[in-house]
């Protein structure tokens, strides 16, 4: 498995895609700092950027590296290797790649500026915490529906319906239920609900941590209400590593049946 990753990982590293993806974020990151000339008001900045662009690229990538690499994975599953080794290892590899780019890209610039020695370190990290998460519960969402899909349009379609039921749909869906239902108390329901959604949890979590209530929304109130913001971010956090251990889960008995 961990040759499959290391191969996998520095094949990645190398490509166009993932240095333009560095060099995006280092970009980004960089002109939010220049502009704002506030590390704080730039972490805010970059909150919104990196909840839905870390999981689209996630998702969108996870699924072209699977489909692309499929001759290759068929290649190794003629070796002496378990199966779940060789997909395991290749979607480590991948995803390895995507939150080294992140981490980098982002990291680099606020670390010239200073922001481990400022008063929002925590806060920076947290923000980092929540790009691999996110970035890993995408990918693998995306690597268990191409491996389960032979068709490259359905599998890239679907994939990316996942992403807006979680970025758009989901939220909609839950606002119209908290209106209609009104006049019940709905308090325990919005928390679970906010459970079954990786992005929520990493808004909410990154917003306790800043404690911007009035960007909370009703949901983020009643998580702040019922946990306080400690408590809140911990269960957050176990939450996120949840969606990304579960992914991974299915990955790994989907390839022991998988059949080319």
């Amino acid at each position: 498995m961990w040759k499959i990753l290391k191969y996998s990982f520095i094949d990645l590293f190398r490509s166009k895609w993932i240095l333009s993806y560095l060099f995006f974020f280092f970009i980004v990151s960089e002109g939010l700092i220049y502009f704002n000339g506030n590390l704080s008001k730039s972490v805010a900045s970059l909150m919104n950027i990196i909840l839905f662009l870390c999981s689209l690229i996630g998702i969108m990538f996870g699924t072209i590296y699977y489909y692309n690499s499929k001759e290759f994975i068929q290649l190794i599953l003629a070796q002496p290797l378990k199966r779940s080794s060789i997909f395991i290892g290749h979607y480590l590899g991948m995803n390895l790649s995507l939150v080294s780019a992140f981490v980098i890209g982002t990291g680099l610039p606020f670390l010239l500026n200073g922001v481990i020695f400022s008063d929002f370190a925590d806060s920076f990290v947290l923000l980092l915490l929540i790009g691999v998460f996110l970035t890993s519960i995408f990918s693998a969402i995306s690597y268990y529906i191409s491996l389960k899909s032979e068709n490259r349009i359905a599998g890239f379609g679907l994939s990316i319906f996942i992403w807006l039921f979680f970025a758009v749909i989901y939220d909609g869906l839950l606002m119209v239920a908290l209106l209609y239902f009104e006049d019940y108390p709905l308090d325990k329901f919005s928390l679970i609900a906010i459970m079954f959604n990786p992005i929520d949890i990493s808004r909410i979590l990154i917003l306790l941590k800043l404690d911007i209530s009035a960007m909370m929304g009703y949901s983020g109130a009643v998580f702040s209400k019922f946990f306080g913001t400690y408590l809140g971010m911990s269960i957050s956090m176990l939450m996120l590593m949840l969606w990304s251990l579960v992914p991974i889960i299915f990955i790994n008995k989907s390839a022991k049946s998988k059949d080319f």
